[in-house]
C-alpha cells in the first residue's frame, strides 16, 4: 500500500499518475513551493514536466518502490537534462555557512529509474590561499560529466595537473588521481573530489548567473551544480588498506606521479613528534558525502544499546577529520591545512573533540582508523535532515527529530504550576502521523494513558474537535490525536484545581528530543497553539510561562482557521469523574470545577443505598470508602446545588 502524500509548503499542480510510476506531478509552468524547515512526502514516484518547478528550500522525502521513478521531463515526455526543475536552495547565500538548504531523500527507487535532474545550489568557502588551491568538495551525482563543471563553477577545468585540474582521491594508493579526460563522468557516490581553482574562489562576491524564473536573484557567489542523484547505496563501504604504500623514510618516496608524499599528504591525528613512522598515513580514508541530504558520523563507533541504532560499529575508529578548514599551498608545491575540525573517538566508541560530524551535501570528509581489520560503513542509514547530530536513543531516520512531519512523534506537555512557580502537576498532547483521533480501542498501537487524581489533564476528542460527549469519564494524563486530520482542532484541557495550579508552563518535544527555548514551530514547520479562556489563540512556545485564567483552555497542533466555537466545544454532561486510585485500591469523586456543593448515593446492585453525603465540598477530591472485602458493582449517582446529575458504574 502506497503511503499519502503529506506536503508542507505551497504546492501548485500535483496530482497522481501512479499508472506510471509517479505519485506526485508538477505540471507544465507549475511551481511547487517546500519552504524552510518543512517536509514535503510522497510514497511513490517524482516528476516534473516542461518548466515545472520543485522550489525546495526544506526538505522532500521520496520514499518509493523499485518500480517507481524519479524524473524530470520535456513537455513531450523525454528527458529534461539541462535542469533548473528541481532546486535545492541555499536559503541565505550571504551566511551561507549557517544557512538552512533544500535536501532530498530518495529511497527504494532503481538507478536506472531515477533520471531526474536536481539542481544544488552552493557556496562555500575556498580551501586554499589565492594563488593556487584545491576546493575540496563530494560530488552526489550519478554519471555527470566533468566538463559541466566549467560552466556552472564559471571557470574552465583542464587536464593539466598542474593547472586547473579536477582531481579524485584514491584511498589505497593514497595518491590524488587527475582526470585526463574531461568527458569522463561521475560513477564513485562516496568520491573525494578536488577542485583546482587557481585565481577562482567559491566565495568571490561576484553572482554567477541564478534561476531568476524561480526566485529573486541571489546575492554572494551561489553556484548552481546540476545532476542526477544517486540512490541508496547498494552495498556498505568496506574499510581496508587504506594508505597501502611505503611512504619512504620522511614521506619522501614518490607517488605515480613522481611527487613526495610529504609534499601534499597529511594526517593530523598522530605524528606530531614523530611524523611517517609507524602507522602515519595508513588507514587514513578521505569521503564526500554521496546524498543530498546530511549524514550524521556521531554514532559510528560502536553498538548502540537497545533496538535505536545507525547499524555501523566501526570498533576501531581514532577519528574524523569533517572540514577541510583552510588548505595553504606553498611557492614549492607543498601543501597544509589549517582551521580543519576533528573528532576523535574513546576506545568505547564515544566521540570527543570539536563533536558536531554533521556532514552536508556536498561535503568531506577524512577518516582515520586505528589499524587494518575490516570494517564496514553504511552510509544509507546516516541521511539525517536535521543540522544536528542525533541524541542517543532517538530513532536514526533521516527524519529523526527534524524536518520531518510525518515521521515524528510531537507533544506538547503542559506543566501545571503553583503560585511560587513549582510543579504540582502536568499533561500531554501528542500528535503524529500514525496516531489515531477519537476514542482508542487498540491497546497494541495507543499511547494514551489515564490522569488519573492529576489536577489538569484532557478529555477524548470528537473528531471534529471539542469534546467527545460519549466518553466525558476518559481523562487522560496523555492523549493522541492524528497531526493530519485533526491539524487545527482542539482538544479539551481542563483544570480542576484552579485555587491551586496558577500557571501553565510549556514543554514541547519532537521524538523525545526538547525543540530550542523560545521556539514555537517544530520540524513540520507547524507548532502547537492554545485558547484562553477569553477567547484569544497564542502560540504555545518552548519555555513560555502563563497565568491560569480559568479552568477550560483549548489545546491546538496547527493554528485553528476557524475559533468559532463548535457545537461540540461544551460538554453536554457536567464533567465531573469517578476515578479508581490503585494507590488507595478504591475509587473517588473528582468534581466539575463549576460546581460548589454536590450530594453523593452509592447504590449496591440490590438497590440498598450504601453511602449517603450531603453537601460535599466539590473544591477538594471526594473518596468513595467502600470495603474492599465485598465485591460487588455499584452505581454511583453525583448531583450538583443545581441539580446536574452523574450517574456512574463501579467495579470494586
Amino acid at each position: 500500500m502506497r503511503k499519502n502524500l503529506f506536503a508542507i509548503g505551497l504546492l501548485a499542480a500535483i496530482y497522481s499518475v501512479q499508472a506510471q510510476n509517479i505519485l506526485v506531478h508538477i505540471d507544465d509552468a507549475a511551481t511547487t513551493y517546500v519552504s524552510e524547515n518543512a517536509l514535503l512526502y510522497s510514497g511513490g514516484g517524482f516528476q516534473t514536466r516542461g518548466s515545472g518547478i520543485a522550489d525546495v528550500h526544506g526538505n522532500v522525502m521520496v520514499e518509493a518502490a523499485s518500480t517507481d521513478a524519479f524524473r524530470t521531463i520535456t513537455t513531450g515526455g523525454s528527458p529534461k537534462t539541462d535542469g533548473g526543475n528541481f532546486v535545492l536552495r541555499l536559503n541565505d547565500p550571504t551566511n551561507f555557512a549557517a544557512s538552512t538548504y533544500g535536501q532530498l531523500y530518495i529511497n527504494g527507487i532503481l538507478s536506472s529509474n531515477l533520471t531526474g535532474i536536481v539542481s544544488k545550489e552552493f557556496r562555500t568557502v575556498r580551501h586554499g590561499n589565492s594563488n593556487s588551491y584545491f576546493q575540496q568538495i563530494a560530488m552526489p551525482f550519478s554519471g555527470k560529466a566533468l566538463t559541466s563543471l566549467s560552466s556552472e563553477m564559471l571557470k574552465t577545468f583542464n587536464t593539466s595537473r598542474y593547472d586547473n585540474p579536477i582531481l579524485k582521491h584514491d584511498n589505497t594508493n593514497a595518491v590524488s588521481v587527475h582526470y585526463t579526460n574531461l568527458a569522463s563522468t561521475t560513477s564513485d557516490p562516496t568520491g573525494y573530489y578536488m577542485l583546482k581553482s587557481k585565481n577562482n574562489d567559491l566565495d568571490t562576491s561576484t553572482p554567477p548567473v541564478s534561476l531568476p524564473t524561480i526566485a529573486p536573484t541571489l546575492t554572494g557567489s551561489v553556484f548552481t551544480i546540476h545532476g542526477q542523484p544517486y540512490p541508496e547505496l547498494s552495498a556498505p563501504l568496506t574499510l581496508q588498506n587504506g594508505g597501502n604504500v611505503s611512504f619512504g623514510t620522511n614521506g619522501t618516496n614518490k607517488n605515480m606521479y613522481n611527487e613526495k608524499y610529504n609534499s601534499y599528504l597529511a594526517d593530523s591525528f598522530e605524528g606530531t613528534a614523530t611524523p611517517w613512522s609507524g602507522t602515519f598515513g595508513k588507514n587514513f580514508y578521505q569521503f564526500g558525502n554521496p546524498f543530498l541530504t546530511n549524514i550524521d558520523l556521531s554514532r559510528i563507533g560502536y553498538v548502540e544499546n537497545g533496538s535505536i541504532t545507525d547499524g555501523n560499529n566501526v570498533s576501531n575508529i581514532w577519528g574524523i577529520e569533517y572540514d577541510p578548514g583552510t588548505i595553504v599551498t606553498l611557492s614549492s608545491g607543498s601543501t597544509y591545512s589549517t582551521g580543519f575540525l576533528v573528532q576523535t573517538f574513546h576506545p568505547t566508541g564515544i566521540p570527543v573533540g570539536d563533536i558536531g560530524l554533521i556532514i552536508k551535501p556536498m561535503q568531506t570528509f577524512k577518516m582515520k582508523l586505528r589499524d587494518n581489520s575490516l570494517q564496514t560503513l553504511n552510509f544509507n542509514t546516516l541521511r539525517r535532515f536535521s543540522g544536528s547530530v542525533r541524541a542517543a536513543s532517538t530513532d536514526y531516520s533521516v527524519v529523526a527529530a527534524k524536518t520531518n512531519s510525518s515521521g515524528t512523534v510531537k507533544q506538547l506537555g503542559i506543566i501545571g504550576l503553583d503560585a511560587n512557580g513549582k510543579e504540582i502537576a502536568r499533561t500531554y498532547y501528542v500528535v503524529s502521523s500514525s496516531s489515531i483521533t477519537g476514542h482508542q480501542s487498540s491497546i497494541a498501537t495507543t499511547v494514551q494513558a489515564s490522569a488519573g487524581k492529576n489536577m489538569i489533564g484532557t478529555f477524548e476528542e470528537a473528531i471534529n474537535g471539542g469534546y467527545d460527549n460519549n466518553y466525558l469519564n476518559y481523562w487522560l494524563y496523555i492523549n493522541e490525536a492524528n497531526e493530519n486530520n485533526f491539524k487545527g482542532k482542539n482538544v479539551k484541557l481542563v483544570n480542576y484545581y484552579t485555587n491551586n495550579v496558577k500557571f501553565y508552563k510549556f514543554e514541547i518535544k519532537e521524538n523525545a528530543e526538547p525543540i530550542a527555548n523560545g521556539a514555537h514551530a517544530l520540524s513540520s514547520g507547524i507548532g502547537f497553539y492554545y485558547k484562553t479562556p477569553n477567547g484569544n489563540v497564542e502560540q504555545a512556545k518552548q519555555g513560555d510561562v502563563i497565568p491560569v485564567t480559568g479552568s477550560e483552555y483549548d489545546l491546538y497542533y496547527g493554528e485553528p482557521t476557524n475559533i468559532v466555537l463548535a457545537a461540540n466545544e461544551t460538554a453536554t454532561s457536567p464533567k465531573t469523574l469517578v476515578i479508581y486510585d490503585p494507590a488507595i485500591a478504591n475509587y473517588f469523586v473528582r468534581f466539575d470545577p463549576n460546581w460548589k456543593k454536590a450530594n453523593i448515593e452509592v447504590y449496591d446492585m440490590s438497590g440498598k443505598l450504601v453511602i449517603s453525603k450531603k453537601d460535599v465540598d466539590t473544591s477538594r477530591d471526594f473518596v468513595i470508602e467502600l470495603d474492599d472485602k465485598i465485591k460487588n458493582s455499584y452505581i454511583v449517582k453525583v448531583v450538583s446545588e443545581k441539580g446536574e446529575i452523574v450517574n456512574t458504574k463501579i467495579l470494586k
